[in-house]
């Protein structure tokens, strides 16, 4: 991609414009919050729309979610047999600071507490329906996973390997920005648009040996300073239509490479940019849900590393829910029995080798049947079985993996 065309889609971005500062609600009403704002809901509203608890006389609120399994792998006839995990729990907590002024973060634990990681950390401050600021630590708004990442909202155990082995879901940064939303009958336009820490050499320097942007999560010093001194951009457009369902564009680009020390140039700017596509829809009569999301990185590698740093990566995913029973159970009014069916594929290395013209591999493959038990909307049981196709960078022929995965996750 051209830079004149990313330069373009940076303008665009920005002067588009849509989001209100959701408000959060308490536990008790939490679920119901959530089914009634729907149709008027977008992906980026994900932070501000969970269910939490509240206090009165006390502006602060709070609440997280859990999640828990069990996993089965085989891999090439070979499996180290049955695991628990406790994957992640997850607290937020919000305050209204002034009428205009609100305050959320959000903070993970993960592997039992052996990684603790904030995930959001931002002031935000309404002027307009149009306009308003937020500043902190943000969640970089690429793709519809990155914001919208809450386990109990998902059917699946895993998150998409697009998201967590491309965008390095979840991603955040410090920086600010601003965003807004607006309606027009049955149309809702929203953006966001935020200059944050950017990445750093890790995506070309790391254990995997080849372009991997999800390293630049294991560096230090994320929040505190910018490796190569130069901002990243990130901003979405959101569309959607109440009756058809949600479309965004997203880009997020910026040099990643340090290419000064002290105001000297020690080497040319590296450049990573990345497009993403997400769309989500449900089909009113028989309850099916699609959702997806397709992403495209662009990477400027240094000439002397060889063809196994792939300089463009495409992958996408796509999830389908149908509701299959839906009645009263015990005290649940609207417990839900759904079959789904998620299908992923990336590509860590597009193009052929220079020298052969054969094609490079580096692929991931997968398809995941699956049934989820929902007592309420904010609790979910879930049992996925993965089959999926690993290709080396010399287009070997396939490893093939199994994995059963049985668990849950809950808001609470």
């Amino acid at each position: 991609m051209k830079i004149s065309t990313l330069n373009s889609l940076k303008t665009h971005l920005l002067i588009l414009g849509a989001l209100c500062i959701g408000s959060v609600s308490a536990q008790e009403d939490g679920t119901k919050t959530v089914k009634e704002n729907d149709a008027q809901e977008l992906n980026m509203d994900a932070v501000f729309n969970r269910p939490t608890l509240s206090f009165d006389k006390v502006p602060v609120t709070l609440g997280g979610y859990l999640e828990a399994n069990t996993m089965h792998r085989t891999e090439e006839g070979i499996t180290d047999g049955l695991s628990f995990q406790a994957r992640r729990l997850t607290l937020f907590m919000a305050a209204s600071i002034s009428d205009r002024i609100k305050f959320l973060t959000e903070i993970e634990f993960e592997d039992g507490g052996k990684e603790v990681a904030i995930e959001f950390a931002a002031l935000d401050v309404a002027f307009h329906p149009l306009f308003n600021f937020r500043g902190g630590i943000v969640m970089n708004p690429i793709g519809a996973f990155n914001e919208n990442h809450d386990g109990p909202k998902w059917e699946f155990v895993e998150r998409p390997d697009v998201a967590i082995n491309m965008l390095a879901a979840t991603l955040s940064n410090a920086g600010f920005g601003m965003y807004g939303k607006t309606y027009s009958g049955n149309w809702i336009f929203g953006y966001e648009a935020y200059l944050t820490n950017g990445f750093s050499s890790r995506i070309i320097s790391n254990e995997e040996d080849k372009t991997y942007l999800p390293a630049h999560k294991d560096g230090d010093h994320l929040f505190e300073d910018n490796f190569s001194g130069k901002a990243m951009f990130s901003g979405k457009l959101a569309i959607k239509n109440r009756k058809i369902g949600e479309i965004g564009f997203s880009y997020m680009g910026g040099t990643y490479n340090k290419f000064e020390d002290d105001g000297e140039k020690v080497e040319d700017q590296a450049r990573v940019d990345v497009f993403a596509l997400d769309w989500n829809t449900t089909i009113k009569s028989t309850g099916t849900y699609f959702v997806g999301e397709a992403a495209w990185i662009w990477a400027e590698t240094p000439d002397t590393y060889t063809q196994q740093y792939g300089n463009k990566q495409r992958g996408l995913f796509m999830d389908i829910v149908q509701p299959v029973y839906k009645n009263k159970i015990f005290e649940w009014e609207d417990a839900t029995f759904n079959v789904v069916a998620r299908f992923d594929y990336v590509d860590g290395n597009v193009g052929r080798f220079k020298e052969t013209g054969t094609k490079i591999g580096d692929q991931i493959l997968a398809v995941t049947p699956g049934i989820s038990f929902r007592p309420t909307p904010k609790t979910v049981f879930r049992i996925n079985y993965r089959y999926e196709w690993t290709t080396d960078i010399l287009n070997n022929p396939a490893e093939r993996a199994a994995t059963w995965y049985m668990g849950f996750s809950s808001y609470f």
